[in-house]
């Protein structure tokens, strides 16, 4: 029932050591044995893809069975391919005799606050934009806030490159009003508003505009309940509990649609040990706290299962009760 109305991208999300990652790598196991081409991408930077399929992966499309593929983003190696091409960019239009010190101020940018989630953002746009001939893609994500942050950024990068291209339009609109007494001066060769520095500029904007519609069409997938919907994992724990049901209130703000909600690690309800039946009982009023607020999101339950759940065939065995 679940995978035949699933959306075409998926997102996993949820609270540290909930099984974020055991449950996005067995939606990802059952579409490929349904024989739908499927890519799995984790975005985590503390990888456990690996370890869940038992195959290697790394930052490249490593295929795992028949119709799934699997990735590991690397952070560092984004970051640095993101800089790069910042770099690449500036080197068209900077002065010459400016650029070591440009180089080193980006180097130094690397490191700040929020880089890595900028840079890994724009990959995983470019991912969800080009989505190739894949009919599923299952994105394995970090912990909660992480993840969030990530499916909120689009509108944010969008709304920040548009404030810088009306700031260039307006620098436009200046230049195009003071070039008439530029040329008037002998020395024009010299002055700022030169064609080769004119066009350095439209290069600049021109890769601008490419971001600005990047993130518009990343957001525009991210928003399309068609498309897009994110499951969130949790297990029947109070701060668990609490975490989903603060995410799914904070997703429903970014019009990102919330699939359903795994509760994962259920124990059986027969026990013969009291300890064991506590625990039972007081998953039970966890799961009726989440009926109580989310009456109408809908619950998938995975059993605790007493077995190693790595690589394909376990992982496509899990069950998932509604």
């Amino acid at each position: 029932m679940l995978l035949e109305s699933i959306t075409p991208i998926i997102f996993v999300g949820g609270k540290g050591g909930v099984g974020k990652t055991t449950i996005s790598s067995s939606i990802a196991s059952k579409l490929a044995n349904l024989g739908k081409k499927t890519l799995i991408i984790s975005t985590d930077p503390a990888h456990s893809l690996s370890d869940a399929l038992n195959v290697k992966l790394s930052s490249k499309i490593v295929n795992v069975s028949s119709n799934l593929d699997a990735l590991e983003l690397n952070p560092d190696e984004i970051v640095n391919e993101h800089f790069k091409n910042i770099e690449d960019t500036l080197k068209s239009y900077a002065k010459p005799e400016m650029f070591p010190k440009i180089k080193e101020h980006l180097e130094l940018s690397k490191e700040t606050p929020g880089a890595q989630e900028a840079a890994l953002l724009e990959k995983i746009c470019s991912l969800l934009v080009q989505r190739k001939d894949y009919e599923h893609i299952v994105f394995d994500t970090a912990p909660t806030g992480h993840t969030i942050r990530l499916l909120a950024m689009p509108s944010v990068m969008s709304a920040w490159t548009e404030g810088l291209m009306k700031h260039q339009k307006k620098r436009d609109e200046v230049t195009d009003a003071a070039k008439v007494f530029w040329k008037n001066k002998p020395e024009y060769e010299f002055n700022p508003f030169a064609p080769s520095k004119e066009m350095r500029w439209k290069k600049a904007v021109a890769k601008l505009e490419e971001r600005k519609s990047l993130f518009l069409k990343a957001n525009e997938i991210l928003q399309d309940k068609n498309l897009t919907s994110i499951y969130l994992v949790m297990i029947p724990e109070t701060l668990p509990l609490y975490e989903t049901l603060r995410a799914y209130e904070t997703l429903k703000k970014f019009a990102i649609n919330v699939g359903g909600i795994f509760i994962n690690q259920i124990i059986p309800q027969e026990q013969n040990s009291e300890f064991w039946q506590n625990r039972v009982n007081r998953q039970s009023e966890i799961l009726s706290q989440l009926n109580k607020n989310l009456p109408n999101a809908k619950k998938i339950h995975v059993k605790l299962s007493s077995n190693d759940l790595r690589g394909i065939k376990e992982l496509k065995n899990i069950n998932f009760e509604f």
